[in-house]
């Protein structure tokens, strides 16, 4: 299935920017098994909702991209999409919270990787990696804040400095 078959799959939403839209085609959500047993195809629509800026669908990824202190294989692919929801600076502060809080959960776990390659664990760190500007740009316009706390998390577990 070409891409643009795929994201015509992925219900849109005024809402919802190309650019996300496009990161959820991009994967073969079908193809991956999800940590609830069965196919990550079901999270499409809570990704998209997550997109929309519902901050219950970023808590509702939990049991099916992780679990307690461990990824699931949708991991890699929510975090793009979670990446690229943080990469169109969502505008209200509940959809930023809950998105760093997400972000900060799959940071917050084992690291599944060897010696010669990236497990989920430092594949999800490479996409969170990418934003690292705009977390820093949060902690500096809302200090004290829960966003603010989040981004400061973030990069300290990525080991980066806050400015």
């Amino acid at each position: 299935m070409r891409g643009s078959e795929k994201q015509a799959q992925v219900l849109r939403s005024p809402m919802v920017p190309d650019s996300v839209v496009a990161e959820i085609a991009r994967h073969d959500w079908e193809r991956i098994e999800c940590g609830c047993g069965r196919s990550a195809g079901h999270l499409v629509d809570a990704v998209r909702d997550a997109a929309e800026g519902h901050p219950a669908a970023f808590h509702a990824l939990e049991g099916h991209a992780f679990f307690a202190q461990h990824l699931k294989p949708p991991a890699p692919a929510v975090c793009a999409v979670l990446m690229a929801v943080w990469s169109v600076q969502p505008p209200r502060r509940a959809t930023r919270e809950a998105l760093l809080w997400t972000l900060l959960a799959l940071l917050c776990t084992v690291d599944d990787g060897g010696t010669h390659e990236a497990g989920l664990h430092g594949q999800c760190a490479a996409f969170i990696r990418t934003g690292v500007d705009g977390f820093r740009r949060e902690l500096a316009a809302v200090p004290g804040s829960g966003t603010a706390a989040y981004a400061e998390g973030i990069l300290e577990i990525l080991g980066l400095p806050s400015s």
